[in-house]
């Protein structure tokens, strides 16, 4: 519960039931001995009570805690600094418009701890000072930290940073963060701004003043410029940690370095100026592919990958989810986008070290032909990159 951002409070239930009278037999058959270490005459309490989907007026409230005399609580109410919280939860479903007279359930039990909801907005995206088109938004990151399960001092690296969104819930947890896109207006916090009443960004927005922003500074490692179809790392770099939302939307095409056209290399004794590369388009299976080999070869054993892959809904299958011998699978769970787009949220670890003789596009084909089965055929035969609409 110290980590988590999904979860709001964690109880032990005593007692539960569709009614307050099946709550009442419930709680009265509850074990004696497992209530009284916090009901005893010397302990202080409080009982709050809990609605979903429905806001009763305070007199309401008093009247469920006081329905609960049958309990025996022998300590003395103290609603500031209790030492122990119990709490009466009723449900009344999911649907604003149709809120029903009673509780559809109810449960009582005492309080554990709470979760970290109020991560979300104390790192909102809304209040950071700087933002892009794509900036993943809190609560997602943290949710990718916790797949990956970075801890204090851990080393995590992104190979499409952005913004830095996700080293920024990294570093929350004391991890060490550097990354790597090929973005350089991005990663220098130049160009035009994100914001609606900015045009240009300020002299100030880059990922490590974001992280300044959080008094996170001292985690910050370094970003650079670099392709991620390119290997630049030396052999036996490792990192924790690999947690990245690859570039695939509307909002931000895919690219790497290099060109369609045929280049001829000039000879050793020119001394021209130098070159700027352009950008070609960078294909989804590519990425994924590239991806999957780099966390092969760079992760520590035991270390987790964690990523976003796009998919057609419709006609998704858990075959077109790229594979490493290297790699396995630890969750894969759904985001829906709209009626027939989404994207699962990829979690992989490393259990083994890659053979010598291993090819980075060994089973590149298979999952390229399994992938774009279920997406944009056109879009694949003509050479274009496929786009989801986010």
């Amino acid at each position: 519960m110290t980590r988590s951002v999904c979860a709001k409070s964690a109880f032990e239930l005593w007692g539960h039931g569709k009614t307050h009278c099946e709550l009442k037999t419930s709680l009265l058959k509850y074990p004696k001995e497992n209530m009284s270490p916090y009901t005893q005459k010397d302990s202080t309490y409080r009982i709050n009570v809990y609605t979903f989907n429905k806001t009763l007026e305070f007199k309401d409230r008093i009247e469920r805690i006081d329905a609960l005399d049958y309990l025996s609580f022998d300590g003395t109410v103290n609603l500031k600094t209790p030492q122990h919280t119990f709490c009466l939860l009723e449900d009344y479903g999911t649907d604003p418009n149709n809120i029903p007279d009673q509780p559809l359930y109810v449960y009582f039990g005492r309080w554990i701890a709470d979760g970290q909801r109020e991560l979300i907005r104390s790192y909102s995206v809304k209040n950071r000072h700087f933002i892009g088109n794509t900036s993943m938004e809190a609560c997602l990151s943290f949710i990718m930290a916790n797949h990956a399960g970075v801890k204090k001092n851990d080393l995590v690296f992104d190979p499409f940073v952005g913004t830095g969104s996700l080293l920024i819930a990294c570093s929350h947890f004391g991890a060490y963060v550097c990354g790597t896109d090929i973005d350089y207006n991005t990663i220098h916090g130049k160009g035009r701004s994100s914001r609606t009443n900015q045009k240009w960004r300020g002299p100030d927005e880059n990922i490590r003043a974001n992280l300044r922003q959080y008094g996170k500074e001292m985690t910050y490692v370094d970003v650079m410029v670099s392709d991620a179809s390119k290997r630049i790392w030396r052999t036996g770099l490792h990192f924790d940690a690999i947690i990245t939302d690859p570039p695939y939307g509307i909002r931000e095409s895919t690219r790497r370095t290099g060109s369609h056209k045929d280049v001829t290399k000039p000879p050793e004794d020119y001394f021209g100026e130098s070159h700027v590369p352009v950008s070609m388009a960078y294909h989804l299976s590519d990425i994924f592919a590239d991806l999957l080999t780099f966390a092969a070869h760079h992760l520590v054993m035991g270390g987790r990958l964690v990523y976003w892959l796009p998919v057609h809904s419709p006609e998704y299958c858990d075959e077109m989810v790229p594979l490493h011998p290297c790699l396995k699978m630890i969750s894969n769970s759904e985001q829906t986008l709209s009626s027939h787009t989404s994207r699962r949220l990829i979690t992989m670890e490393k259990f083994k070290e890659p053979e010598p003789c291993y090819s980075p596009y060994q089973g590149h084909n298979a999952f390229r032909e399994k992938y774009f089965s279920g997406v944009n055929k056109r879009a694949h035969e003509a050479h274009v990159c496929y786009h989801i609409p986010v």
